[in-house]
């Protein structure tokens, strides 16, 4: 008998060790995809999500092991480097592999970590309530079960639970029925109020969080229209837009500045929402991006990320001075994750004069946030900003409110929908003036005539002699 019970020990022993030993091989097989994912992308400063996005995406399953595996991976990479480098294994066949080599070398020598060393537990758990699906009541009854959590201050379906809380395997996420969504990604939408029975454009909108927000604010009804020039980008897009349940929203795989405001499809437009592409220096600590090389050598504060800002808000001028162009639009709003101020006060104050031209005034979303704008023009103040200290994420959120539709005459005349270039924060195009060729060939018959006269003059005397 003892016998067989030892046996049956050694085996589930023997079972237990194989599945922790699985577990460990496809975690760090998944890290290793991420790891390059990531490396490839900061080498190209071309990052195609952050670590957290890339390892909580549907295709990871040990997402827990895999996200401690990529994190300590990436902050030891610089020893692991000079560790390998001493030896000839990343010079042969291993070469093509080389961030599996890295995730096993840090899983060998300094063993796994858990996830709690690594996430900010000083910062809060946010979860919106998608009021398509779950009653936001119902949500926090259901999620009272098995945690402590409260509605937040600010939004409205928005709840708040303890630091570290994990649910990204929790039955209400995976449904869509709760979305993990930071708390300034929240207050986005709502800063833009739109009514139900509105239609309402999204010029960027992927990942999809904001624009399915924006469905369940107009309950369903009206319609939302989705803008996104990026093609893997519209696969997220749509997949969020279905995991929602909103059937109110067309996706449409273009570039938003292209759009013709004066186009029958845009003409009952009345709420436009602008959160372009940005720097994302709000949320460095959230996306961990101080783990990747570029960062650790300085790359962040170089030349070339002062260049890549100026591009940026010269995008983010043209979007924001486009989406104020729609004749019918009551309400814009402009969104980043920046603390630049060169993506957000600066870019603001570039198209005030085009937005007073079309009847705009700022509006003050949120009127109980302590931050505000920086002052550094008149009206600043109306302005909202997040502290990446205080609020443990940088964010900026403008809001612009039309006082009055154009007028029919207004709109014939084109006045409004025709602005000069100076509005735009633009320099005037100047005409070229073109030298006509016929000058050109003036010049050189002059040329040749002068040289025939001279030659006559010196035959002169030599003809006479004959």
């Amino acid at each position: 008998m003892k016998r067989g019970k030892g046996k049956k020990e050694t085996e589930k022993s023997a079972s237990m060790i194989d599945r922790r030993e699985r577990s460990a091989y496809f975690a760090r097989r998944e890290a290793a995809r991420v790891l390059r994912t990531v490396l490839r992308g900061d080498a190209r400063r071309r990052a195609v999500g952050s670590i957290k996005s890339l390892v909580y995406s549907p295709s990871v399953r040990n997402k827990k092991g895999t996200f401690a595996l990529v994190c300590q991976t990436l902050k030891h990479l610089p020893l692991l480097k000079d560790l390998l480098k001493k030896t000839d294994i990343l010079k042969g066949k291993w070469k093509r592999q080389e961030e599996l080599i890295f995730v096993v070398t840090y899983d060998i020598l300094f063993g796994q970590v858990s996830q709690s060393q690594i996430a900010d537990v000083s910062k809060p758990r946010y979860v919106r309530v998608n009021t398509l699906k779950l009653d936001v009541e119902l949500a926090l009854q259901q999620l009272k079960v098995a945690y402590k959590v409260k509605k937040d201050d600010m939004v409205p379906d928005l709840l708040v639970l303890p630091p570290g809380t994990d649910l990204h395997n929790h039955p209400l996420v995976m449904n869509g029925s709760l979305f993990l969504q930071g708390k300034a990604s929240s207050m986005v939408a709502v800063a833009l109020m739109p009514e139900p029975e509105w239609e309402v454009l999204d010029a960027c909108s992927a990942p999809g969080n904001k624009t399915v927000h924006l469905a369940a604010l107009i309950s369903g009804k009206g319609k939302i229209i989705a803008y996104e020039l990026d093609k893997k980008r519209v696969k997220y897009l749509e997949d969020t837009v279905r995991k929602s349940g909103a059937n109110n929203v067309d996706v449409i795989h273009g570039d938003f500045l292209e759009t013709n405001t004066e186009d029958p499809l845009y003409s009952n437009i009345r709420a436009v929402l602008v959160d372009p592409s940005c720097s994302g220096s709000g949320t460095i600590a959230e996306r961990l991006d101080h783990l990747l090389p570029s960062y650790i050598k300085g790359g962040h504060t170089s030349d070339v990320d002062a260049e890549r800002v100026k591009k940026l808000a010269a995008f983010q001028r043209k979007a924001l001075a486009h989406a104020l162009s729609f004749p019918a639009v009551e309400r814009v709003v402009y969104s980043t994750c920046s603390v630049f101020k060169e993506e957000n006060e600066d870019v603001i104050k570039s198209v005030l004069p085009l937005a007073h031209f079309l009847n705009f005034e700022l509006g003050t979303p949120f009127p109980r946030w302590p931050r505000r704008g920086l002052p550094v023009f008149d009206g600043a103040e109306h302005l909202l900003r997040m502290d990446p200290k205080e609020d443990k994420e940088g964010f900026f959120i403008a809001l612009f409110v039309r006082k009055s539709i154009p007028s029919k005459s207004e709109k014939l005349s084109g006045r409004r929908q025709n602005p000069s270039p100076h509005l735009l924060g633009q320099r005037p195009k100047l005409k070229r003036v073109k030298r006509k060729r016929h000058c050109l060939f003036l010049k050189i018959s002059q040329m040749l005539l002068y040289n025939e006269m001279n030659r006559l003059r010196y035959l002169k005397p030599s003809m006479k002699n004959l």
